[in-house]
C-alpha cells in the first residue's frame, strides 16, 4: 500500500488528519493504536456497505486491540432518525460502551451523520472515526463535524458540531459504487470550484470524462482538493457563524427539493446540482453573474450525469419549504450567491419575484 495522503483540519485541540488512499484499513489500525481507546468499540454501518467491508474494518480494529460491534441499520435517509439513533443508544448501553469507547462510522453520509450525532450525545460525548464509502461522504459529509438526524419538518434540523477525531477516505471503495452515486458526489465537488477555486473547476471542465469514471488521478485530485478546501473553511469557521455559509452554495433549494420529493426521487448531489444551478439563475437576475457564467455551471452540471431539473415539485412548495431550513434566520433566508466562478457572497434580501422565477426554471427545461 502507497502511504496514504492527508489532509490536515486546524483547529487548535479538536484537529484531525483526513487520510486519503487505496487499502486505508492497515492505516486506521496504526492509528487506533496511537489512541487512547477502551475496547469495546461500535461499527455503525448500513446493510449495503456493512456487509462488504464490515468484517474487514472489524478485523484491522481487532488487529488494534479492540473488541468491536457491528450495528447495521437499514440503508437509506430514513435511518437518519431518533428512532434509529434510539435503538443504538439502547444496543451501546447494552454492550457497556464507555466514555472513551470509540464509534465507528463505515458508510455514506446518513451513516456519518447518524453515528456522529450518537457519538456526539452517547454519554455527553465519545470518540469517533468516519470510514466514508461514497464519494459525496468523503469529500463532504465526513468532513467538518456537522452530525444530525432529520425531523419530519426539514433535514438535518436536530444535531450538534462534533469533530471526528480522524477521517479516513479509501478510494478503494468508489469500485463497488454505482453510477449514480458517482454523479451526486461530483454534485458537490461542483461546489466547492464555484465557491472557492476557478481553478479546480476549469480543471473539472477539462477532465469531465476521467471526473465520471472516477479515474485513480481524477478521484484522488478530486476528493483531496474538495477535502483541502472544506478543511480550510471549517478551520476559519468551525460553527458557521461566517465564512462557513458558502458550504452551503446550492443547498437552500436542494433541502427543499428533498422535502418535497420526500427524500426518496433525488439523492442529496442530485438536489444540489439543481439547485446550485437555482443559485446560479438567481445570482443572474440580480446582476452578480452574466449567463455565461451559468451556462459554464449548466453544461459541467450536465457532462457529469445530474440532472439539470427536479420533477416532481412545485415553487409554492419548494418556496414553502425553505423557511423550514437551517438558514433561514427571523424569516429571512441567508442566500449563498455566484460573484463570479470561484467566487459567492452571502445575501438575505433576494426578492420573493427573483426566488420564485429561479425556482420556476429548476423545475422544467
Amino acid at each position: 500500500m502507497r502511504e496514504a495522503h492527508k489532509v490536515r483540519v486546524e483547529l487548535g485541540a479538536a484537529s484531525y488528519d483526513i487520510f486519503l488512499g487505496e487499502g486505508l484499513c492497515p492505516a486506521l489500525s496504526a492509528f487506533v493504536k496511537e489512541q487512547n481507546f477502551s475496547r469495546k468499540a461500535l461499527i455503525i454501518s448500513d446493510e449495503n456497505v456493512g456487509k462488504i467491508y464490515g468484517e474487514g474494518v472489524a478485523k484491522a480494529l481487532r488487529e488494534a486491540g479492540l473488541c468491536p460491534e457491528l450495528h447495521l441499520v437499514p440503508a437509506g435517509e430514513g435511518s437518519k432518525s431518533l428512532a434509529v439513533a434510539d435503538e443504538i443508544f439502547t444496543h451501546a448501553i447494552e454492550l457497556g460502551l464507555d466514555r472513551r469507547s470509540p464509534i465507528f462510522a463505515l458508510g455514506g453520509g446518513v451513516v456519518g451523520d447518524l453515528a456522529g450525532f450518537i457519538a456526539a450525545a452517547y454519554m455527553r460525548g465519545v470518540p469517533f472515526v468516519q470510514l466514508p464509502t461514497s464519494l459525496l461522504a468523503q469529500v463532504d459529509s465526513s468532513v467538518g463535524g456537522k452530525v444530525a438526524v432529520n425531523h419530519r419538518l426539514g433535514k438535518n434540523l436536530i444535531g450538534a458540531f462534533y469533530q471526528p477525531a480522524a477521517v479516513f477516505a479509501d478510494l478503494a471503495a468508489f469500485a463497488t459504487l454505482p453510477k449514480r452515486e458517482i454523479c451526486t458526489g461530483l454534485g458537490e465537488i461542483i461546489k466547492y470550484g464555484i465557491i472557492f477555486d476557478a481553478d479546480f473547476f476549469a480543471w473539472l471542465e477539462e477532465h469531465a470524462a476521467d471526473a465520471l469514471i472516477l479515474s485513480p488521478e481524477a478521484a484522488l485530485t478530486m476528493v483531496a482538493r474538495s477535502c483541502e478546501i472544506k478543511a480550510d473553511v471549517v478551520a476559519k469557521d468551525e460553527r458557521e457563524s461566517g465564512l462557513r455559509r458558502i458550504l452551503n452554495y446550492g443547498h437552500t433549494i436542494a433541502h427543499a427539493i428533498e422535502k418535497e420529493t420526500g427524500y426518496v426521487r433525488y439523492n442529496h448531489g442530485e438536489a444540489v446540482a439543481v439547485g446550485s444551478l437555482g443559485a446560479a439563475y438567481i445570482s443572474e437576475a440580480l446582476g452578480l453573474i452574466e449567463a455565461s457564467v451559468v451556462e459554464r455551471v449548466r453544461r459541467l452540471t450536465e457532462r457529469l450525469g445530474l440532472p439539470l431539473i427536479a420533477e416532481g415539485c412545485t415553487v409554492d412548495g419548494l418556496y414553502a419549504a425553505i423557511f423550514h431550513d437551517k438558514k433561514t434566520v427571523d424569516g429571512r433566508v441567508n442566500w449563498v450567491l455566484m460573484e463570479d466562478i470561484g467566487k459567492v457572497r452571502v445575501q438575505s434580501d433576494v426578492p420573493e419575484s427573483i426566488v420564485r422565477m429561479a425556482m420556476a426554471r429548476c423545475l422544467k427545461k
